[in-house]
């Protein structure tokens, strides 16, 4: 499987940034020793000037004018596929030049997969990731960048990563980024706001706000937005590909060692409420909710143990919910606040180091000690 290697580490920054910009696909063959994914020839193509015209006869139509991120996305998402790697993007406003493109994004009036428009202007248009596929969840009001990555997400993450786009793995990530990555974009283009009522403060650094930093300044002597299109191109596709290596490499292991446990988690104690993690420094809890519901775990889980950088081991509580502090159960009322030695000789185990004053968390230096602990404030 193919790896996705973060931008940063290459030496040729400012013509990569421009690669990313035209397209070029994330993955060729990198110069021997290298972390960057630019060989010689491509960094001496990619170090001349970026120009829109510079490309083949296939064309992507969007609008011109001030850019917002939907369109961006749509038109570097479009630009991972091989039919638009090297296509032009005719930024323009007239039907007659939008008619000649071969897809047309944010612009036209018109949503038609089969003669591939992804307008989400018009007044008829209502749709959302779960409208179009009831079975997903989403409701944010699609974008043109959702549409085209609704429609087309799926070819891009399997170009990006080399998985198949029928795997598992590879609906795991669609469904992240969506929810992660795409959806913002969607819900700040349509104005949706992300809760009710005025908000406390305001967030200025989201993708959107640094790509609308990127049109010419309302009194600058140079309005044309032709090379700032091309920076928030960049902008996005960095962005997207970080995060999309990410969850293939970081997340979606981390998924695999907490399933793995879930699968298995009779085994360290009869009654499934206790899982083992095979490593510590895993984060664990969003995939634990997940996979309790898919995998349809009837006795909600209750600790989750594994062992920390010192070659010790920890006991904690797993909370009622993502965002909270509530614990399903907390450990021993008793033991909280106590150490080492006392601990032990508290709770009449072994090797115990700590537990916390709220008793969401424990340590003790063995496997065996840790386990014990569950067991008891399970039996309690």
């Amino acid at each position: 499987m193919r790896s996705i290697q973060s931008f940063k580490s290459c030496r040729f920054f400012e013509p990569y940034f421009y690669q990313i910009a035209r397209g070029t696909p994330f993955y060729p063959t990198a110069t021997e020793g290298s972390h960057c994914f630019i060989t010689h020839r491509q960094y001496m193509h990619s170090a001349k000037k970026p120009c829109l015209q510079e490309m083949s006869s296939v064309k992507i139509g969007t609008h011109n004018g001030t850019f917002h991120c939907d369109e961006v996305l749509a038109c570097y998402f479009l630009r991972q596929l091989p039919e638009y790697k090297d296509a032009k993007i005719m930024r323009t406003r007239e039907p007659a030049e939008l008619a000649q493109c071969e897809v047309v994004v944010d612009v036209g009036g018109v949503y038609d997969p089969n003669q591939q428009r992804y307008d989400h202007h018009q007044r008829s248009f209502v749709e959302s990731f779960s409208s179009l596929c009831p079975e997903k969840p989403w409701v944010t009001k699609l974008s043109s960048a959702g549409l085209v990555y609704f429609h087309f997400g799926r070819r891009i993450l399997s170009q990006l990563t080399g998985l198949t786009q029928d795997s598992r793995q590879l609906e795991i990530l669609f469904d992240k980024l969506y929810e992660n990555f795409v959806q913002e974009v969607d819900a700040v283009d349509n104005g949706i706001s992300q809760c009710d009522g005025e908000a406390r403060y305001t967030i200025s650094t989201t993708l959107s706000a640094r790509v609308g930093h990127l049109n010419p300044r309302w009194n600058s002597d140079c309005q044309d937005t032709e090379e700032g299109f091309l920076k928030a191109m960049a902008l996005v596709g960095t962005e997207f590909l970080d995060r999309l290596d990410y969850y293939q490499n970081a997340w979606l292991p981390a998924r695999a060692v907490v399933e793995a446990a879930v699968q298995t988690r009779h085994q360290v104690d009869p009654s499934g409420e206790i899982i083992m993690l095979a490593q510590g420094g895993c984060p664990w809890k969003e995939h634990l909710f997940a996979l309790e519901k898919e995998l349809k775990v009837e006795v909600p889980i209750k600790f989750v143990l594994y062992p920390d950088q010192n070659g010790q081991w920890r006991v904690q509580c797993v909370p009622t919910g993502l965002n909270t502090f509530q614990n399903r159960l907390s450990l021993l009322e008793e033991w909280r606040g106590i150490r080492d030695d006392a601990l032990s000789q508290l709770s009449g185990i072994p090797g115990c180091i700590f537990v916390h004053n709220s008793g969401f968390i424990g340590g003790n230096k063995t496997k065996e000690g840790v386990i014990e602990m569950a067991k008891r404030t399970l039996a309690s």
